[in-house]
């Protein structure tokens, strides 16, 4: 065997360079549809552990965070808050959904119901796909 006869040609790690090239782009739009849907998933569970962490709060405290305190009171102890013993959840990063934006809480008028939003991945209201808004229920 002579030593021009080992290794691989050029032209060869091309064909192998364009297989995988070819792969990778068939592959990335399904992937990312993947973690699209994933991202809107955890946001359903985000706004069912924060619902979870404000009836918490109304049963140590007798009432829900108002809309000025806002989800804030359930990571750290609002100053007017009697029988507060949060935090009821662990950081500040909790209360943003997966794309990073702030969960709106709406409280009503009354005081004994709440809302919760995530405003989706465009961080606008409305929208369609992942872009459109989750609420609880």
């Amino acid at each position: 065997m002579n030593r021009e006869d080992k290794g691989y040609t050029l032209a060869e790690m091309l064909v192998v360079i364009g297989i995988i090239g070819l792969l990778a782009a068939a592959l990335t739009p399904a992937l990312i549809g993947q973690l699209s849907r994933a991202r809107v998933k955890t946001a359903h569970l985000q706004l069912e552990t924060v619902s979870s962490a404000l009836e918490q709060f109304r049963s140590d405290v007798s009432r829900y965070p108002t809309e000025q305190e806002g989800l804030k009171a359930l990571v750290t102890d609002p100053n007017d808050a009697q029988g507060w013993i949060g935090p009821y959840l662990r950081g500040s990063k909790a209360i943003d959904d997966p794309w990073g934006h702030a969960i709106v809480y709406k409280l009503d008028a009354t005081g004994d119901r709440f809302s919760l939003t995530s405003l989706g991945s465009d961080g606008k209201e409305g929208g369609t796909g992942t872009a459109a808004d989750i609420h609880t229920p």
